[in-house]
């Protein structure tokens, strides 16, 4: 891994930036900027093409390419030479990111980092690809090469160089252009492009696709909603397998929890190491939901991992959640993760075998010689072929699994991208709060609280959210549309693991942002950035999902869960208006609107509402909403309180239980049945819905 500078090396601009990817960077011979005015004005004084680098902390060919071109003196002098030099940290400038992502795809047919583009002065791209070698390999031209072919380029056919500057220029703008709302959305429809995602999922190890393989946590939730709404047990059974399959593989740390980023194979087997935040919480969601709908311990267990990892890793003191782990250690990618037979036999003594079996340790290893550790055979079968008992086995793994995960607590970590961004938070502060009610855990009911109250101090300022905040450095960044909404769905998820409306008037306070600052009523849309930031070569509009739901599926979403929580028809017509503009591209492309699938849901079907009426520090009340929260229900709406809490929200008006006493009524828009006082009743009523 690349690490910052020291006092051996001299610092070029980035040594004062808050993003430690940047900061990796600041030693480096290239004459790095940052992303800003001053380095376009010196692109346009000198005649210079921008060379624009984009990449973020956890990337292992970020770290390659940093060491075979970016460290070299030979390979930098031709870059300040010939252009101007930027650097960006795609996860603190999503919206760059985005951009520039859409330009090398048109040019190459595929994107990823390290992406590398080459812009005019005037920000419009003209050329790029992603990783480049430092010598002509397997097709590759090096980056050497590549640098003084675009140069020669620019100097001397300059007119070809804006052609196609113009054509990427165009692209912008027809994608700019305003939305036709086309066919509303009907629950046939929603169910035909729900079950269209069966075409693509891998029967045989589960997810989607062949290699590399990515979790798709998004497009499983929306299968587990379709078999809540239609009793289809066959989308139940792929969820569930899914991630049964996952869980099992090296995609899974079995020692320390948490997923990591993707597998380079379609079995779930090599991950590619990194381990994000987004797809923790993403994950760790749909587990709780599973464990919900099922019962099955193994799905709390998968959750609760998760957020063990978090508490154990990714917990900044003051409350927040660190945005990566590195996917490398010591130069080499997962060797903080994997193991020698050797060292398993040495540490577990009368314990290996068993590990050895359950895990598919051998001396030949599966990745480099070595092991990445993965459910080759269930424990119990493992068990039985050995003559252990199975309660036996249960503790002699988990005795391995201790002593495994103590030895290597000494090795040399993966660096640790210690910036917290406010929309990958708020995903997590969803996952955690959901995690707290569903199993009545008091542990992590105090870590939502108080990330919830750091979030809210550090990252929101007169009504909108800032972007990153990272130790040592104060928020800066407006925040995107993600930052805004993710955020806002967070604090909902607050208001219903508390029942303190504080959080409520929060989220509608972003809510409200989201609408002021990014609403385009002659476009129909929401945008990425805000009416009042940046302006970039385009204004970015993705409304597709990519590692994280698209900011346009996570507004869409708050705009119909808060107009449940408040009657509000101006937001559920603009949420609906959106999801009819998209009606086609999602039935074309399931796969890559998964989180809006989701929503849709909400909006097709409308929201099952449980309105608990009564002090919420009574009994009766913590029952009935303990009882809630054990059950599967896809959007679920919560509201419970008596007085001045409720003011103003209509699925409690008029609602009232008898002093020191809880009701809950169980509602669909607004009309509910009888209430009930007994749990077991609601938890009842609640399958039925």
């Amino acid at each position: 891994m690349t690490g910052d500078y020291n006092e051996d090396t001299m610092p070029n601009r980035l040594a004062g930036e808050s993003s430690p990817y940047l900061r990796q960077h600041a030693g480096n011979p290239v004459d790095w900027h940052p992303w800003g005015p001053e380095a376009f004005a010196l692109a346009r004084d000198t005649d210079r093409p921008v060379l624009l680098s984009i990449g973020y902390a956890a990337c292992h060919w970020c770290h390659v390419m940093a060491h075979e071109s970016f460290e070299d003196e030979t390979t930098a002098r031709i870059m300040n030479d010939l252009f101007v030099n930027v650097k960006v940290d795609r996860e603190e400038r999503p919206d760059v990111d985005s951009i520039y992502m859409q330009a090398v795809q048109a040019i190459t047919g595929h994107g990823g980092w390290p992406m590398t583009m080459f812009l005019a002065p005037d920000g419009v791209p003209f050329y790029g690809g992603t990783y480049y070698p430092p010598e002509d390999r397997m097709g590759m031209p090096s980056f050497r090469r590549v640098l003084v072919s675009v140069s020669e380029s620019w100097r001397h056919r300059r007119d070809d160089v804006l052609k196609g500057a113009a054509s990427l220029r165009g692209m912008y703008e027809a994608q700019a252009g305003p939305t036709s709302a086309g066919h509303p959305l009907t629950a046939a429809t929603l169910a035909e492009t729900v079950r269209a995602t069966r075409h693509w999922y891998d029967q045989r190890h589960g997810g989607f696709g062949a290699a590399p393989k990515f979790p798709q946590a998004m497009v499983l939730d929306a299968m587990l909603r379709h078999w809540a709404r239609t009793g289809e047990e066959e989308y139940l059974r792929l969820v569930r397998h899914a991630m049964e399959r996952m869980a099992a593989g090296g995609l899974h740390d079995q020692l320390g929890g948490g997923f990591h980023r993707y597998t380079v194979d379609a079995v779930w087997l090599v991950p590619h190491f990194e381990k994000m935040l987004y797809d923790n919480a993403l994950l760790a969601r749909l587990a709780v939901h599973l464990f919900q709908a099922t019962g099955d311990p193994a799905m709390r267990r998968i959750a609760e991992e998760v957020f063990a990892w978090l508490r154990r890793e990714m917990t900044d003191p003051l409350g927040g959640w660190y945005a990566s782990l590195d996917a490398d250690s010591e130069g080499h990618e997962g060797r903080f993760y994997v193991w020698s037979q050797a060292d398993i036999r040495r540490l577990l003594g009368a314990d290996a075998a068993l590990a050895e079996r359950h895990w598919g340790v051998s001396a030949a290893g599966n990745f480099e010689g070595a092991n990445i550790l993965h459910i080759a055979v269930p424990l119990g079968e493992a068990a039985r072929a050995l003559g252990i008992g199975e309660a036996e086995a249960e503790l002699a793994i988990a005795r391995c699994r201790a002593t495994l995960l103590a030895a290597r607590a000494p090795r040399v970590r993966p660096g640790r991208d210690e910036k917290v961004l406010a929309g990958w938070n708020g995903l997590m502060l969803r996952a955690v709060a959901e995690g707290a009610r569903a199993f009545e855990d008091d542990a992590l009911r105090a870590a939502a609280l108080r990330a919830g109250a750091f979030l809210r101090d550090t990252l929101i300022r007169d009504g909108r959210a800032w972007r990153t905040w990272s130790p040592g450095h104060a928020a800066r960044i407006p925040g995107f549309l993600e930052d805004h909404a993710a955020l806002a769905l967070g604090f909902v998820g607050l208001h219903q693991l508390t029942f303190d409306r504080a959080w409520l008037d929060l989220a509608r306070t972003l809510a409200e942002a989201t609408v002021r600052w990014f609403w385009d009523d002659e476009a129909g849309a929401f945008h990425d950035t805000a009416s009042d930031a940046e302006a970039l070569v385009t204004r970015p509009r993705d409304v597709t999902d990519n590692a994280i739901p698209s900011g346009t599926a996570l507004a869409v979403e708050l705009q119909l869960v808060m107009a449940e929580y408040l009657g509000d028809d101006a937001m559920r017509r603009r949420a609906e208006y959106v999801l009819a503009s998209l009606t086609e591209p999602m039935r074309r492309s399931p796969l890559a609107f998964g989180h809006l699938l989701g929503v849709a849901d909400l909006a097709v079907h409308g929201a099952t509402e449980v309105a608990i009426a009564g002090p919420p520090g009574s009994p009766r009340f913590a029952a009935l909403a303990r009882a809630a929260a054990s059950v599967y229900v896809p959007s679920l709406v919560v509201a419970g309180g008596t007085g001045e809490a409720v003011a103003g929200l209509p699925l409690l008006a008029g609602r009232e239980a008898p002093p020191g006493e809880a009701l809950a009524f169980v509602c669909e828009r607004y009309a509910c049945a009888l209430p009930v006082d007994d749990p077991a009743a609601l938890r009842a009523r609640l399958r039925r819905s």
